[in-house]
């Protein structure tokens, strides 16, 4: 881990040189960007990497006849690149802090397994980028006034303008889910886990870049919100459950937000691309203008959407089904160990008697026996 302090130093370059000062050396590599802004021959690709670029400047039409105001938006650019580059390290050290400062002090606490100790720092990082997500995508959402006026979506499209909250927005998610996969190397994890989590990983950078490159910002924005809101809500849920396991009714608000949720997506999904879309003056393919809208690319886009909820509710009832059975064996075996035992019979307080009456040993006649004559 980054900031961590070892007795022992590791070979220098080493694997675990670098995977206990990797937030370091990615840190020098982030100042380095930030002292090129002080000379003025390297200032003009610094920038580059750190503010939004392709910035447009247009008029605002109001009510006053003689100066309207200028809005400055933006586009997107191969020069994104950079900036995303720049904000992938930065979300490496916050990666790091959170990690070393937060979650490390909450484990040593809990003292829980290897299992639950890799799953604990997911939902902790998870957790908190979420809750930075959903709290960010709700203001440009107000701002924007996205949610007042469905037709939003597709009115006006291709969307090629962006404010700067909404570029700078994607600009972090991108990456912030880049960063996700060097992680997975820096933290160590699990063999078994690392399927996992790739393929949410390379779900959340396709459909997200693919909003961002296709002029889907909106629609992207709008069904991202809710579904980063569900799965705060999961582990927010995990991270309480294992600090106590009684604490399980998160999990069932969760589940009830999450069908929800799919559905909501797959309703505005099926809205805007089968009905918004294609009822819209500007049809066509062009790569200079940015529109995208032609039958083949809402087709396909529709479908990468549907496809996804239907895994994602594959795994979600495989999860409840798993979960129901480990309850139903836990359930029964509590049965059992309640149940009486199976009395024994019967016996009088006497010995060798049964039912009232007398059982002879074996050894011992009831008899007496007649001595023989000598």
């Amino acid at each position: 881990m980054g900031f961590r302090k070892k007795n022992k130093s590791p070979p220098v370059l080493s694997h675990e040189f670098v995977i206990q000062n990797h937030a370091d050396m990615v840190s020098c590599v982030a100042m380095v960007v930030l002292l090129g802004l002080m000379f003025e021959v390297t200032a003009k690709f610094a920038i580059m990497f750190i503010t939004v670029q392709y910035n447009v400047t247009q008029s605002l039409d109001t009510d006053v006849e003689d100066k309207p105001d200028p809005v400055n938006l933006y586009k997107y650019g191969p020069k994104d690149i950079a900036t995303v580059f720049f904000y992938l390290l930065i979300a490496v050290i916050l990666h790091a802090l959170i990690q070393e400062y937060v979650l490390d002090k909450i484990n040593r606490r809990l003292h829980l397994s290897k299992t639950k100790h890799s799953k604990f720092n997911e939902s902790g990082q998870l957790a908190s980028f979420y809750l930075s997500s959903v709290i960010w995508g709700v203001s440009i959402l107000t701002n924007e006034e996205f949610v007042t006026n469905p037709t939003f979506l597709w009115e006006g499209y291709p969307h090629i303008h962006m404010a700067f909250q909404v570029k700078f927005f994607y600009i972090c998610q991108i990456a912030y889910w880049l960063h996700a996969l060097p992680e997975l190397y820096f933290q160590k994890v699990r063999k078994e886990d690392i399927p996992r989590q790739l393929y949410y990983i390379c779900l959340y950078i396709f459909h997200i870049t693919g909003a961002y490159v296709l002029n889907l910002h909106r629609l992207g924005l709008v069904l991202l919100v809710p579904h980063y809101l569900v799965e705060m809500l999961f582990h927010a849920s995990r991270l309480f459950y294992f600090s106590d396991e009684n604490k399980q009714k998160g999990f069932t608000l969760w589940a009830l937000l999450f069908v929800v949720t799919r559905l909501l997506t797959l309703t505005v999904s099926v809205l805007t691309f089968g009905f918004g879309l294609s009822r819209t003056d500007h049809q066509g393919f062009s790569l200079a203008d940015g529109n995208f809208n032609v039958l083949t690319v809402r087709m396909t886009c529709l479908s990468a959407i549907c496809l996804t909820q239907a895994w994602m509710m594959w795994k979600f009832i495989n999860f409840q089904l798993k979960k129901w059975r480990e309850q139903s064996q836990i359930q029964a075996s509590k049965k059992k160990a309640v149940s009486p035992k199976s009395r024994p019979s019967k016996k009088d307080s006497r010995g060798g008697s049964v039912n009232g009456v007398m059982k002879p040993d074996d050894k011992t006649s009831p008899r007496a026996r007649k001595s023989k004559a000598s």
